[in-house]
């Protein structure tokens, strides 16, 4: 029996810590794996403005958490400045509310499906924000519909900065070297930031637009087609979802 992604060698761009279960998976259905980590997390070196921006942490309303790495930066800083008990928490996502499950938080407001900004801001619960003070908590810069909408039904917003994400990558030259070989018939995705980083290492590069891309959100699927790229998008968030796409393709 022919495994799905026999012959198969596949990019995965994620921090190797954040790719473990998706690479062994690949793996296990024949493929091979070129590791290309193109975001890295890093503390900041002052957490001056995060604590200032949060003191006191009694003045809002809503904590609101864009992403597992702003769990993990941001909740150990919340927790040693004091949590008030009124304090509501809202997650972007599943998996961003399973880690503040992880420190503590029972009822935490996340979208059903389509993991993002716009599907948080549907909910019912952040239609009508007058007098309300959300404080969101994510690196440093990122999207700001999720603000800016909002700061439109009447929220006072405040970032909560704690972490900032950088290119580990000098250059694309081994995903290059890859192609040309005939070793590389796929790269995942699954940030906008990560696939910036991916456009700013390889240019307009032949090898790029030859090679599909395999993403989890419509948002980078856009941004890819924007840049004349090949792309195949599961819509769904995780780590199945991925390996089913990769192997519905091959």
């Amino acid at each position: 029996m022919t495994l799905p992604l026999a012959e198969r060698t596949i990019a995965v761009t994620r921090p190797p810590e954040q790719a473990t279960k998706l690479t062994a998976a690949i793996k296990a259905a024949g493929g091979s794996v070129i590791s290309f980590p193109l975001l890295d997390i890093k503390g900041l070196e002052s957490l001056n403005d995060f604590h200032a921006a949060v003191t006191p942490l009694s003045q809002f309303d809503w904590a609101v958490f864009i992403s597992s790495n702003a769990v993990q930066h941001g909740m150990p800083l919340l927790q040693q400045a004091g949590i008030p008990a009124q304090l509501k928490f809202a997650a972007i996502g599943p998996t961003t509310a399973a880690n503040l499950q992880e420190f503590g938080v029972a009822e935490i407001l996340t979208p059903l499906e389509r993991f993002d900004s716009e599907a948080l801001l549907a909910l019912p619960a952040l239609q009508q924000m007058q007098g309300q003070r959300v404080l969101i908590v994510r690196g440093v810069g990122g999207r700001e519909v999720l603000a800016e909408t909002l700061k439109q039904r009447g929220a006072d917003v405040v970032f909560g900065e704690c972490y900032r994400r950088v290119n580990p990558q000098s250059s694309a030259q081994v995903l290059a070297q890859a192609y040309h070989e005939g070793k590389l018939q796929g790269i995942v995705v699954t940030s906008s930031e990560a696939l910036r980083f991916l456009l700013d290492l390889a240019q307009d590069a032949a090898w790029l637009k030859a090679t599909p891309l395999f993403v989890n959100h419509a948002r980078i699927a856009e941004q890819a087609k924007a840049a004349k790229l090949t792309v195949y998008c599961s819509g769904v968030a995780g780590d199945t979802a991925m390996l089913d796409l990769l192997k519905s393709h091959f």
